[in-house]
């Protein structure tokens, strides 16, 4: 795969960084109020009119149908998984603590990459992903106690899920289109979390139409990019890149929740940040040598 592509696909990775930075303090702002399940369900369904207008406007409704049900059914399962653990998580987790425990998935995808899409990993992408994870170990020192909660145990879940997700994106991206790939997950998850959630389902508060409508429009763009992302490049090259959601988070904490991470934690951010800073330098060096 070409460095061209790569690029491309990092570029998709940290705008979908930002989007879903957005779209998960959304959800935060929903998680007090309803079941996580139903959480899921609004935050698929909310987006899928979106996602409708997008198919249309790309003229992609032929290729619907023309995809690996197999596999678009697995995303949907692992989607629901995803989404409802990480808003049960999220109830009583901060933004930064939630993405130090999931920021494991970049590992877990490195790890699948290599015998399930055959990937090689050179040793330079090896340091970052080690040295991100250092970092990770620095924010998730022995003493921190969310990493062992119910709430910490369900975001290693959402983590999981995310990964084998994100593998299968790969996958299903070498015979299926990025919109059918968006459109079958939103529909997929809104329908089958909505399902099982209509036992318990909470009527919606008017004064959340705002929440759910920022959750949409962020959800919707960095769904696109982050299929964009996986579709173009590498899954173990752009997977650090979740790591610069952590400065996201940090914001978003102290703007909406006054709650600001210690020093060490700080520390630990840094670390993730900047490995997946020099990923992009690397790649971008490469690019002009082999372009002049």
């Amino acid at each position: 795969m070409g460095k061209s592509k790569n690029l491309r696909g990092i570029g998709a990775m940290l705008l979908a960084m930002a989007m879903f930075s957005f779209m998960d303090t959304g959800l935060k702002l929903l998680s007090p109020h309803y079941p996580a399940m139903q959480v899921a369900a609004m935050r698929a369904l909310s987006s899928l009119p979106l996602v409708i207008a997008y198919v249309a406007w790309r003229g992609a409704f032929g290729t619907l149908l023309r995809v690996r049900w197999p596999l678009h059914l697995l995303r949907g399962v692992l989607g629901i998984g995803m989404l409802s653990l990480f808003a049960f998580g999220l109830r009583d987790l901060p933004l930064s603590e939630a993405y130090s425990i999931v920021f494991v998935a970049p590992v877990i995808i490195t790890i699948l990459a290599v015998p399930v899409l055959g990937e090689r990993v050179d040793a330079a992408r090896w340091v970052a992903i080690a040295v991100g994870l250092s970092g990770v170990l620095v924010v998730l020192r022995p003493s921190g106690g969310g990493f062992f909660t119910l709430g910490g145990l369900a975001m290693l879940g959402a983590a999981l899920c995310y990964s084998i997700s994100a593998v299968t994106v790969r996958i299903v991206g070498r015979t299926d289109s990025s919109e059918s790939q968006v459109f079958w997950l939103m529909t997929m998850v809104g329908l089958g979390a909505g399902a099982m959630a209509a036992p318990g389902w909470v009527a919606i508060r008017p004064e959340d139409a705002w929440v759910l409508l920022g959750v949409a429009i962020t959800g919707f763009f960095g769904q696109l990019f982050i299929t964009e992302a996986f579709r173009h490049g590498e899954a173990s090259a752009i997977a650090p890149l979740e790591y610069s959601a952590m400065a996201w988070a940090i914001g978003l904490d102290w703007l909406l929740w006054k709650v600001l991470p210690d020093e060490i934690t700080l520390i630990g951010a840094a670390i993730i940040i900047a490995s997946g800073i020099y990923l992009v330098r690397r790649e971008r060096v490469h690019l002009e040598a082999e372009h002049p």
